[in-house]
């Protein structure tokens, strides 16, 4: 199915500004002090639409923007030469999205939204000029990068040392912790990705996550009601992820 790239009609000028957003603080603008604030809103070009299965961005397409997840859920993925959909990150509001583009000038990966999702545009050239300007942006825009490090190395973690109930636990206590930080629930959220996309993120098949989930519900870990997850014992997820002797 030919899946097409939000248009220039889904584009429109921000109506929230850095200062008023509720998100500021996980964002690129986290931790700028209101003096420079209104020098660093500027790198907000424009406010973006995508529907739900569009794509932000394609591999291979010339890297331009960072993109900040304002509302929804995004996937990143690579897919090889066979059709096959390797899923690297999901993202949620206040992450940014477009940093692997970076390296090379060219997005390395495809970003797509799981459900209808705004995205702020930030044109990378914009902050870089900003950035020479406000010291604060720029620390802030290392520290964004040295976090991205983190996300991959625990990544590499995650699929070469840890059992399959290790990193489903693994990946559970991350989501919590992460809508914890937003202000949601840290218990009860909504699952905006598959199984299988969560399998294929995870390095494990399909049937394996669902039967994971079940196991993890009879355990009394979590409550599962399709994707609705609520996470009944902390403790006992976190005991998942211990070491075993």
């Amino acid at each position: 199915m030919l899946v097409k790239v939000a248009s220039p009609a889904d584009v429109r000028r921000p109506e929230v500004t850095c200062a008023k957003c509720n998100l500021r603080e996980t964002c690129l603008s986290g931790g700028i002090s209101d003096e420079d604030l209104e020098r660093v809103e500027n790198i907000v070009y424009a406010r973006r639409r995508v529907k739900r299965r569009e794509h932000l961005f394609e591999a291979d397409d010339v890297f331009r923007s960072l993109y900040a997840v304002r509302s929804g859920f995004f996937k990143t993925s690579v897919v090889d030469g066979e059709g096959r959909e390797q899923v690297t990150g999901f993202f949620m509001g206040g992450e940014l999205l477009g940093l692997e583009g970076l390296g090379n000038g060219r997005h390395t990966d495809r970003a797509t939204a799981l459900e209808d999702s705004d995205v702020c545009v930030m044109p990378y050239e914009l902050i870089a000029e900003i950035a020479q300007e406000v010291p604060s942006l720029q620390r802030r825009l290392h520290s964004v990068l040295a976090r991205e490090i983190v996300r991959d190395h625990g990544i590499m973690l995650l699929l070469g040392s840890m059992s399959a109930e290790q990193r489903l636990a693994a990946f559970l206590i991350n989501l919590s912790k992460r809508f914890q930080r937003r202000g949601y629930s840290k218990t009860s959220f909504l699952l905006r990705m598959t199984r299988g996309e969560i399998g294929g993120y995870l390095g494990l098949k399909l049937e394996t996550v669902s039967r994971l989930f079940s196991a993890f519900h009879n355990d009394g870990l979590i409550d599962v009601q399709q994707r609705e997850v609520r996470i009944v014992d902390v403790k006992g997820l976190e005991r998942v992820l211990a070491p075993r002797r």
